[in-house]
């Protein structure tokens, strides 16, 4: 029974963690703005480069060997042909979604979580001594060892570097 309450709280752990949670958000809401995302591709993007050429970005390819397309069905009877307009209809795809959910979700968490750290009582700690104070406090030990003041400031020197 231990042993079952054990792997329980471990998940629940696991699914509790930052990251985990923040995973399955943009998870979510990159599904949910797929469609969106379709649109505009399909709406916007593909009108815009179809003043170039085909508004259907399949329609872009380029041929590797010898192609020959059947005149009548429009079909590709031979030959190894890159779909490179589908691979850029995907990228761009990719990038919009990226970036609804980075300045939609992301942007505005981040700034929240920055609020709310700011918020936070300041810590009364004081701060660790830089890698220059600790070398000076090295370099005076040395010196005073030197002068004659014994083992006792070998004995700081030790100390400050195994800070």
């Amino acid at each position: 029974m231990s042993e079952k309450k054990g792997v329980l709280q471990g998940f629940k752990e696991f699914l509790m963690r930052g990251n985990v949670v923040e995973l399955a958000v943009a998870v979510v809401v990159g599904a949910a703005f797929t469609n969106i995302v379709n649109a505009v591709v399909k709406g916007v993007i593909n009108p815009i480069i179809g003043a170039l050429g085909s508004q259907n970005l399949d329609n872009y390819k380029a041929c590797l060997t010898t192609c020959n397309v059947d005149k009548k069905t429009g079909a590709f009877t031979d030959g190894i042909y890159i779909l490179w307009g589908s691979v850029l209809s995907a990228a761009l795809t990719f990038l919009i979604t990226a970036a609804v959910v980075y300045f939609l979700m992301i942007l505005p968490m981040n700034k929240w979580k920055d609020r709310q750290a700011a918020k936070k009582p300041a810590d009364n700690t004081p701060a660790n001594p830089t890698e220059v104070e600790l070398l000076m406090e090295i370099r005076d030990a040395l010196l005073a060892q030197r002068n004659g003041s014994g083992p006792a400031s070998a004995t700081v020197i030790k100390q400050k570097s195994q800070q």
